[in-house]
């Protein structure tokens, strides 16, 4: 089954359910991955509706950020929700060995020798680990991994 059948499927069963909270989440699913399937006149496979579901979910957690900042608890309550939903349409996360592993094999593939060299690993690393690791720390660990040679 493909994720967007899973998706419609959800969305389906939240509505017999009468989850209004989880059923308006995946309607905001469904919409960014319309709107994109329109912008770029395709239609997304499975990597393209991660990729949906990732640039969302760093939307929440930056606004579950701010919210807290500003001392918002409830809007903050609403997003950590929305975050829980959306993360059940993400792959299942590599740990940090697995992500250091990675890395260390795309810095040997890349023949990388330095920091300048960084925009060659990462962009290996990025199409390996999509989706499964969160990249800011994956970035880092490249970093530290090239400066440390």
């Amino acid at each position: 089954m493909s994720l967007k059948a899973r998706i419609n499927d959800d969305m389906k069963a939240a509505m017999r359910a009468r989850e209004s909270e989880r059923l308006g989440t995946i309607r905001l699913l469904m919409a960014a991955i319309k709107q994109r399937e329109v912008d770029d006149r395709v239609e997304l496979d499975d990597a393209g509706i991660t990729a949906v579901v990732d640039k969302m979910l760093k939307q929440r957690k930056d606004s579950i950020s701010q919210f807290e900042q500003a001392g918002r608890t409830d809007l903050a309550d609403k997003e950590k929700a929305e975050v829980e939903v959306l993360t059940a349409y993400m792959p299942a996360q590599l740990s940090e060995a697995e992500v250091a592993a990675e890395v260390q094999k795309a810095v040997t593939e890349s023949g990388a020798a330095g920091p300048q060299d960084m925009g060659k690993v990462m962009g290996l690393v990025k199409a390996r680990l999509a989706g499964r690791a969160d990249m800011t720390a994956v970035s880092a660990l490249v970093k530290a991994a090239l400066t440390g040679k």
